[in-house]
């Protein structure tokens, strides 16, 4: 016999019901989206909690029923992926942008010491400007940046993906790829 369930699912609304369906089976939405959606249609189903964690591939109805209780008070934007856990992310994206505006500044040779960035090159930077980032390190630099669509070149430089300069009758123009950003996803 099975436990009362203390915060049963709420009726669907008839949007709720189309996206769950759609989520549940997709083949392009991650893994663990599928699985949260197939386990509330099951509840809505009328399944109990154990049955639902089968139905997703878990082992246990206590996942189901925090996931019910979450899906009555956010709907549909429950099945994201939320952080969980580790440390925060502790730069704002005032600070990215800080990181984004140094990249795209050629670097002077005698006060940066070199010609091109290097992640190495651009900590240093980072960390001695007045205005900079004196705890950045090379791995939070090479995440913004590839974040934001840069990507290491064979010539040792960084530059945007999706961007490149073609020669044209008028001169050089620069060329954006309207489909970059989805083609990483």
């Amino acid at each position: 016999m099975t436990r009362r369930q203390l915060d049963p699912l709420r009726p669907l609304t008839p949007d709720e019901a189309t996206g769950l369906t759609q989520l549940s089976r997709s083949a392009r939405a991650p893994a663990s989206q599928v699985a949260r959606a197939k386990a509330v249609l099951a509840v809505a189903a009328g399944s109990s909690y154990t049955e639902a964690a089968a139905t997703a591939g878990w082992r246990s109805g206590d996942t189901v029923s925090l996931l019910v209780a979450r899906f009555n008070q956010e709907g549909l934007s429950a099945l994201v992926w939320r952080h969980g856990g580790g440390p925060t992310a502790t730069y704002t994206e005032a600070e990215r942008e800080r990181i984004l505006a140094a990249v795209r500044r050629a670097p002077d040779r005698d006060q940066d010491r070199t010609a091109t960035w290097s992640l190495m090159t651009l900590r240093r930077a980072l960390r001695r400007a007045p205005d900079g980032l004196p705890q950045v390190s090379t791995f939070t630099i090479w995440s913004v940046l590839r974040e934001t669509g840069w990507a290491w070149q064979r010539s040792r430089t960084w530059c945007e993906t999706g961007r490149v300069k073609r020669k044209r009758k008028r001169g050089i123009v620069e060329v954006r790829d309207p489909d970059a950003t989805p083609k990483k996803s």
